[in-house]
């Protein structure tokens, strides 16, 4: 029903950068994706293997045939996420006294998931 999408860049100091990240609605992918290309054009899209992936692909391969897609393993990402989401979002009160990997956020991840794919593939490269 929902998905995350993250759009990075690599810096002239060769180092990723978070231009925007987001949780969007499964069903606006496609113009989410060409909203993202208008306002910075990419050259690749990382897809985590997860249930819908294979749809995910087929859609994307409808809509923009020429763009380069790489799904990659998910493993453990939800759970760094969280883990991300607890930097960005300080704990207060008992959440500090908690191990942040053990705490599920108020809100969904999937933007995290989708910078965390992307780190995994382009700090490899």
């Amino acid at each position: 029903s929902k998905c995350g999408l993250a759009l990075v860049h690599r810096n002239e100091d060769d180092q990723l950068e978070i231009v925007w990240r987001q949780i969007i609605p499964r069903m606006a992918l496609i113009p989410k994706l060409h909203e993202a290309y208008a306002a910075r054009q990419y050259e690749l899209i990382i897809i985590g293997g997860g249930t819908t992936s294979d749809k995910t692909v087929a859609e994307i391969r409808d809509y923009m045939p020429s763009m380069g897609l790489l799904v990659v393993d998910e493993h453990e990402t939800t759970i760094m996420a969280r883990e991300r989401y607890w930097e960005v979002h300080r704990r207060k009160g008992w959440r500090k006294l908690l191990p942040a990997s053990l705490q599920v956020p108020p809100e969904p991840v999937d933007d995290f998931v989708a910078v965390i794919l992307a780190e995994r593939v382009l700090h490899a490269s």
